[in-house]
């Protein structure tokens, strides 16, 4: 399994560390967020992805969706699809494919049909994309958000997506058998506590917390870093001294 974090902040024509949204894609062609996909995706990804896989419906995780199907609009022979939970789905139909923000394109074709499609998936309910199979467990966020086990049915990972403490995405990742990698959100410094409270993120501090409930040994990758903050959370998860802790590098093509 190959898996890459599309570049989301640019400085001149180079791709910075910095990550003000997020989209991972999976061996060039699924999709999971797409907050940077129209923006940063390969001309390679641009023609074999047609699936999304959606966490959550907020701006970073969506922002590049409408885009990525107007690119693609006239020259799609099949429809993208979105996979998301339903209120992700109605977020998405009543906020930002509603006429006023973007085009409604579940509305629209082209001249080989529907250019967009959704599939609702339940929040325990297992899923097919590909040659995918995707476990959703819900996880804490201040909208209702999904982390998932992914398996080629060689390889499986973990994503939690945006959330604060939590034991469900933990119960799953204990039950399950090898994993090749976990990848951890973590938003805020330690000094900014109380706003990822609030906002239901983790800081270095609260991470460490997370990981005592993990019984699984493998690599954990940190994601989700707000661009402003990066040094300092760079800084304090190194102070952890978590041997198993790596931030997930931007662009990088990581195989599992």
């Amino acid at each position: 399994m190959k898996l890459q974090l599309l570049p989301s902040t640019f400085d001149a024509e180079t791709a910075s560390l910095r990550q003000h949204l997020t989209c991972f894609v999976i061996d060039d062609l699924i999709a999971i967020d797409a907050g940077s996909l129209a923006m940063a995706a390969s001309p390679l990804q641009l023609q074999r992805i047609r699936d999304v896989v959606l966490t959550h419906a907020h701006l970073d995780h969506i922002a590049g969706l409408p885009l990525f199907i107007d690119d693609l609009f006239s020259s799609l022979s099949e429809p993208v699809t979105i996979y998301a939970t339903e209120p992700v789905m109605q977020t998405l139909e009543r906020d930002i494919f509603n006429w006023s923000v973007y085009p409604r394109f579940s509305e629209l074709s082209n001249a080989n049909g529907p250019v967009l499609k959704y599939s609702t998936f339940g929040e325990a309910e297992r899923f097919t994309v590909k040659h995918l199979t995707f476990q959703p467990v819900p996880v804490n966020h201040k909208v209702p958000s999904t982390g998932f086990l992914v398996s080629d049915g060689r390889t499986t990972i973990a994503l939690s997506g945006d959330t604060a403490e939590m034991d469900g995405f933990w119960n799953l990742i204990n039950s399950t058998g090898d994993l090749a990698a976990i990848f951890l959100e973590c938003a805020f410094p330690n000094e900014l506590e109380e706003l990822a409270r609030v906002s239901h993120h983790l800081t270095p501090r609260r991470m460490k917390l997370e990981l005592e409930k993990c019984e699984r040994s493998c690599p954990i990758f940190v994601v989700n870093l707000k661009p402003m903050y990066r040094d300092s959370i760079v800084k304090q998860l190194a102070e952890l001294n978590e041997p198993d802790l790596t931030i997930l590098q931007v662009g990088k093509a990581y195989d599992f």
